[in-house]
């Protein structure tokens, strides 16, 4: 059974270069009243089954916000037709439908009533809304005195709480901190496993692989690519990817730590099986990280090499250094290069990095460079958690 049903969604804005504000404006300068009419979503067919989770993904300005307000009803659309089954809750914009000068729990009242809750069912979920949001200490202040992490954990306790069929999110999970953000999500989580449709927009690639079922990547007010996310997000990173690769000629190596340092890492990167340079791999690809550094050999002490290998969300997947694996010390020259080989790099698909570090034996840091290898790992199996474990099966026959 379809939860949503979208049929060649059509929505136009009109973009004024210099609209008059003022009657007298808008008499007296009738050229001041020109505008472009810009398509946001051009032809647009969707359908999201009940239960399902699905991720809007796409660059700023292709349509993604713009859909979920049409679902919401929030706009309403030139062309096409927008079917919603039961109950929409919705986190859109950060604090919509919260008065400044009310009070948390006055807006509490207020927001959930424009969910459809009445005064009734209110009374018996304030309690949970409010355990949830960990406000109590300040929902008797006005919100206008509430930080955006406090205006988030508000608005999100009581959309989860309408128990609604459907559930429209808008970016609002990248606002709290992370202890909050961790509790979000195994509500979502919670709430999925209940049957309820999840509709999210989020630029971060990690937050959908977790909850979604599907990802949906917009591009210029149509639909490019739809599918699993571990088929979609490989693509979207290369589309993106080839969108920020500069122009010029490569520069010449050069040392990036302080001039202070005798050891400092000039160019870090990945090598696929085959030797060439690459930011994507398979699952279970073999790989190569590359480590070029230069140093001032009278001045530096023996080095140890470390790495940390982070997912897009900061989870750490892995973390080690040569002098935890009992190897020797690298003693520097004046240019040099150090390879480290995975014979198989089993991480699902996603987003990662690596934190590469070159250190003294008393751990001082000669070098650091944060995100130094930013790569994509995709695969054709809808696999979840952070690493594949080599497996077999038997007795399916």
């Amino acid at each position: 059974m379809s939860a949503i049903e979208i049929r060649n969604l059509k929505k136009s804005f009109r973009v004024y270069s210099d609209r008059g504000h003022a009657l007298k404006d808008r008499a007296l300068s009738a050229k001041r009243r020109r505008y472009e009419l810009r398509t946001v979503l051009d032809g647009v067919s969707l359908t999201i089954r009940e239960g399902e989770a699905v991720g809007l993904i796409g660059k700023n300005g292709c349509g993604k916000s713009t859909l979920l307000k049409l679902i919401s009803r929030i706009l309403y659309p030139d062309a096409g037709s927008v079917t919603c089954k039961g109950r929409v809750s919705s986190l859109i914009e950060l604090g919509a439908g919260f008065h400044p000068d009310m009070t948390g729990r006055e807006n509490i009242y207020t927001n959930a009533s424009i969910f459809g809750l009445t005064r009734k069912e209110i009374d018996a979920r304030l309690g949970e809304i409010i355990a949830f949001s960990e406000l109590e200490q300040f929902l008797d202040n006005p919100v206008r005195t509430y930080s955006s992490g406090m205006y988030m954990r508000l608005a999100f306790s009581v959309a989860i709480h309408v128990n609604a069929d459907i559930l429209l999110i808008d970016e609002i999970l990248a606002v709290g901190d992370a202890a909050f953000q961790a509790k979000c999500f195994d509500r979502l989580m919670e709430i999925k496993a209940a049957g309820t449709t999840i509709v999210i927009v989020s630029h971060s690639l990690a937050q959908l692989e977790r909850i979604c079922d599907r990802t949906v990547w917009l591009d210029g007010g149509r639909i490019r690519m739809e599918g699993a996310p571990n088929a979609v997000h490989p693509q979207y990173m290369e589309f993106m990817g080839q969108l920020r690769k500069p122009v010029s000629a490569p520069q010449p190596e050069q040392p990036r730590g302080s001039a202070e340092s005798p050891v400092q890492l000039t160019e870090m990167y990945l090598e696929n099986a085959a030797g060439v340079r690459t930011d994507r791999l398979c699952t279970g690809e073999a790989a190569v990280l590359v480590i070029r550094y230069a140093a001032k050999p009278a001045e530096a002490e023996p080095v140890l090499v470390g790495l940390a290998l982070y997912r897009a969300d900061n989870v750490l997947c892995y973390g080690t250094n040569t002098e935890r694996e009992h190897l020797p010390y690298l003693k520097p020259q004046e240019r040099g290069e150090i390879r480290c080989k995975f014979s198989a790099v089993n991480l699902i698909a996603g987003s990662y990095w690596f934190d590469i570090a070159l250190r003294r034996a008393d751990m001082f840091a000669y070098d650091y460079a944060a995100k130094a290898v930013q790569f994509t790992v995709y695969n054709t199996i809808d696999e979840t958690g952070i690493a594949r474990l080599c497996h077999t099966w038997e007795g399916l026959q």
